[in-house]
């Protein structure tokens, strides 16, 4: 076979070919490949200062073994969202860490303190004390087509603004957080990430911040996942504000079940399946509303649920101390019984 090379020389005039090693490239072509590298090239160059490298301290769960460090370190990205030193980050890159240091690209270190995180988006902010710091700007994940331009920036491995390109691939999906629950209208695209990206920034071609990068799928290629802007922007707003996301809760542990047809035609329900309940948490408002173990729950403020993520998302902070019914199936019956939902502990307590 012989050796096909690729070569890009200036001088050929409009709209003509040239051969180079037996391959002809039409120079509008090379107009257009050169601009793809001009739009990544500067975007890199008005984020790099704004994101940064995050090192955290965790202790080692129980008794650490012969040899191992008493804490574990573990490293991630983030990105400067206001110039006096917030900075935005995924909540699994800070969770439980006694200490918390940023490196910013000039060099610069410094500890971070936690100003609150949401394991639910996996969204978190910190904060450090330093000058001079520029801020990324924030885009509008609504206005996002598939398949334009994305480019990724972090720290994968600790190799410091490592920046990588792509496309969108897909909008609207859903992605289940370490907390357990989904994340709505998560990003998909095939900029590559690695551990350590986490928390960086996802960006258009304007050098916008699009999403938050937070996962992969292993051993798949190309499968990479970002929290899109918006959901980034709502909840870092309550984070400087309130340290945590305020949730719902009932109280169940269950899993989800499909209905019989019968009782689906019986009751007509809209739903063909709910959560059937394994155990209620003593106190609960499950406990108090008379929901016991074997009950199905097909329905909370006259919303259907067919699942347990039905369930998280009806369980939003407006839901906190407010009256609502809840609606199950209990053997062959339909009940419909009072509840009032009260505010979920963090899943870091």
């Amino acid at each position: 076979m012989s050796d096909l090379r690729l070569s890009f020389l200036g001088g050929a005039e409009s709209g003509q070919r040239q051969d180079h090693g037996g391959f002809a490239v039409p120079e509008e072509d090379a107009n257009l490949l050169d601009a793809y590298s001009r739009a990544v090239s500067s975007v890199a160059e008005k984020l790099r200062p704004s994101v940064v490298n995050i090192v955290v301290s965790q202790p080692n769960q129980g008794k650490a073994p012969a040899g191992q460090p008493a804490e574990l370190r573990g490293t991630g990205s983030g990105f400067v969202i206001t110039p006096d030193g917030l900075i935005l980050t995924n909540s699994h890159v800070v969770h439980k860490a006694n200490r918390i240091d940023v490196s910013l690209p000039d060099g610069g270190s410094y500890e971070a303190a936690l100003i609150g995180e949401d394991p639910d988006t996996d969204l978190a902010v910190i904060r450090i004390s330093a000058p001079d710091l520029i801020a990324a700007e924030l885009g509008d994940s609504q206005q996002i087509k598939v398949g334009q331009m994305a480019i990724a920036i972090g720290n994968p491995y600790g190799f410091e603004c490592t920046v990588t390109a792509g496309v969108v691939s897909a909008l609207g999906r859903s992605l289940r957080s370490y907390s357990g629950r989904i994340i709505d209208n998560v990003i998909q695209t095939d900029a590559a990430l690695n551990p350590g990206n986490s928390g960086g920034p996802l960006v258009n071609s304007r050098g916008q911040v699009i999403g938050v990068n937070t996962a992969v799928i292993l051993p798949a290629q190309g499968l990479c996942f970002a929290i899109a802007v918006n959901t980034a922007r709502f909840v870092t707003a309550r984070l400087i504000r309130d340290g945590k996301i305020r949730r719902s809760y009932i109280g169940v542990i269950g899993q989800d079940v499909p209905l019989v047809r019968r009782l689906i035609r019986y009751h007509n329900l809209i739903a063909p399946s709910g959560v059937l309940v394994h155990s209620v948490e003593p106190e609960s408002p499950a406990a108090k509303a008379g929901i016991t173990s074997g009950d199905v729950v097909i329905g909370l403020d006259n919303q259907p649920v067919s699942g347990v993520d039905d369930l998280h998302r009806i369980l939003t902070e407006e839901k906190v101390g407010v009256g609502t019914t809840v609606t199950l199936i209990r053997q062959t019956r339909k009940l419909d019984l009072p509840i009032v939902p009260a505010e979920r502990r963090s899943p870091r307590e």
